[in-house]
């Protein structure tokens, strides 16, 4: 089996150094393996390039003939593999992140910004999408997923837990009284988020136990858009079951009161995917860094269990007291 690209470099060396010695300590190469590598070219084309005495060597016709058709060939070869060696470092290009329009709208912000200012040649090519696409077809560098990884073969980092929380605004609780079972909730006003790519209205997952089950909820209130159901829960609207990104802060700010915490799960996960660090540019690297940097463990997007509980007893008393 014929190396050609060693032995056509190996050829060329050597006609450029006049010395297969030369050429084989160009390459980094035995002596023997040059010579090897140059025999083996001339039984692949059938003809010989070098006429060879003990002390010299010169390129016969077909020899030259080769050498004049592959030199500039070989050139633009070591050009391309120098330039995606420089590409592989630099911070410039494009940077394509997918994650769901849930939750990561929140969470991808602050990180974005910082990653801009760090590297503002970059270009950012942010896709919020439910759908779990082909990453290597659609040519995707890292993303932000929750739950299990959406393609074999990346490798799959966990940030955070996914806290999903039933809250409700203190107005609403005021207006329509507080739910003190999960039962309770058919006689209240409920959101559900609907699935962007298949329009299938998302169940609540509780758990039950140490089970984590399905709950259907009978929505007031349907959207694909977290924004619009986080703004309808926090003016009174209806009851949401949240992420913990996005009602963490309005939590800890009173602005939502968390309830039926016997049912709040937290066993799915935010997760950073991405392909094989050794091969992945400097400007992706990078990203990949500082996400987790930024991201690993960041206890603004996670509430524990004493912090909860204080805020559903803040919560009863402030409707207590009015």
């Amino acid at each position: 089996m014929i190396n050609e690209l060693r032995s056509i470099t190996t050829f060329v060396h050597t006609a450029e150094l006049g010395s297969l010695s030369k050429a084989a300590e160009a390459q980094q190469i035995s002596p023997q393996a040059a010579s090897k590598a140059l025999g083996q070219l001339e039984s692949y084309l059938g003809v010989r390039l070098f006429h060879r005495t003990t002390r010299s060597m010169s390129l016969t016709e077909e020899g030259q003939r080769f050498l004049e058709a592959a030199q500039p060939a070989l050139l633009g070869l070591q050009q391309a593999l120098t330039a995606a060696r420089q590409t592989r470092e630099e911070f410039a290009g494009p940077l394509r992140i997918v994650g769901p329009r849930s939750v990561v709208q929140t969470v991808i912000g602050p990180l974005l910004e910082e990653y801009c200012r760090r590297y503002p040649d970059v270009q950012p090519d942010i896709r919020l999408d439910d759908r779990v696409g082909n990453w290597v077809e659609e040519r995707v560098d890292v993303g932000l997923r929750i739950g299990i990884s959406p393609q074999e073969g990346l490798i799959a980092r966990r940030l955070f837990p996914m806290q999903l929380i039933i809250c409700a605004a203190p107005a609403y609780l005021r207006k329509y009284g507080v739910p003190l079972t999960l039962h309770d909730l058919a006689l209240h006003r409920c959101s559900a988020f609907r699935h962007a790519g298949n329009g299938r209205l998302i169940p609540w997952y509780v758990k039950m136990g140490d089970e984590l089950q399905e709950y259907p909820v009978r929505p007031a209130l349907s959207t694909n858009d977290e924004m619009v159901e986080l703004g309808a829960v926090l003016a009174g609207d209806v009851i949401g079951q949240l992420a913990g990104p996005t009602a963490a802060a309005h939590i800890r700010a009173g602005r939502l009161v968390p309830l039926l915490l016997e049912h709040m799960t937290q066993r799915l996960g935010l997760f950073l995917y991405y392909g094989s660090r050794a091969a992945q540019p400097a400007r992706v690297r990078h990203f990949i860094d500082l996400a987790i940097a930024s991201l690993a463990d960041n206890r603004a997007y996670v509430l524990d269990l004493d912090e909860l509980e204080q805020a559903h007893r803040a919560g009863m008393a402030s409707l207590q007291a009015t």
